[in-house]
Formats: C-alpha cells, structure tokens, sequence
C-alpha cells in the first residue's frame, strides 16, 4: 500500500524554497525500473513496494508552478509531500522520468488530491518537467 510515513518537517529559506529538516518518506507501489530486474518470477506483485527515503537537508521549491498559476495551485498546497517527492526523485534522476512522474500522480492520490487538480499536475510535468533526465 503506498503511504507516506513520516512527516515533512520543512524550514523556510529564501526566495520560495524549503529545506528538509528531518528524512522524509514515502512507500510506493510503482516499482521502479531498477526494482523490477530482482523481482522477476514474483507471483504478486500487489506485495512490492519501494521505499523512497529524501534525506534531511534536501532544498526543494515544493511545486515549480509559475507564480501567475499560484492562485490555483500555490507552491504549498495539499500536494506539496508529493512534490517533495517528486522533486527529490527529479534532482537525483532516480528511475526514469516517467516512473517519477507516476509516483508523484499516486502520491497525490494518496493525500487526497482532487483527481482534477492531480490529473493537471501529472500532465505538466510529464510535459514541462525535466529534472536531470536531459
């Protein structure tokens, strides 16, 4: 079952971002690329999950929406544990993009995102995002 297990604990720094102060983490269902050569010959695949760990003192901008966007998806929204994640993923190009944009569409199911909102969100940054994957 994916769920986030620790709390994103955050300090403010300048110019609109934020520093973890503490490891955050969260459980996913989506198997990454690099999970899947190990689990070959597992009879259910309901039982994987990969741990996602973004360690204490990690920067992130939570959601890298324009600031003329902000009024209707704001940096800190109910989304911004699934940007965290999201971003931790991006900045190290861990997996593919696309896996990191699939976690981040679950993550934001998991707390509860208006499907609207999260169907946007997943479409621009599987459109717009980049991240270290160039």
């Amino acid at each position: 079952m994916s769920q986030f297990t620790s709390p994103a604990v955050l300090e403010l720094l300048d110019n609109y971002r934020w520093r973890l102060v503490e490891p955050f983490e969260y459980w996913t269902n989506h198997v990454s690329p690099t999970s899947v050569g190990i689990l070959i010959g597992l009879d259910d695949w309901s039982l994987v999950v990969d741990k996602i760990q973004v360690p204490a003192g990690y920067v992130t901008d939570l959601t890298s929406v324009p600031r003329a966007l902000w009024s209707i998806f704001p940096p800190h929204g109910k989304y911004a544990k699934a940007a965290i994640v999201h971003d931790y993923l991006y900045t190290n190009a861990i997996g593919s993009k696309k896996w990191a944009d699939e976690v981040f569409c679950e993550a934001m199911g998991v707390l509860g995102v208006p499907r609207w909102r999260k169907w946007l969100m997943y479409c621009s940054v599987r459109l717009f995002g980049r991240g270290a994957y160039r």
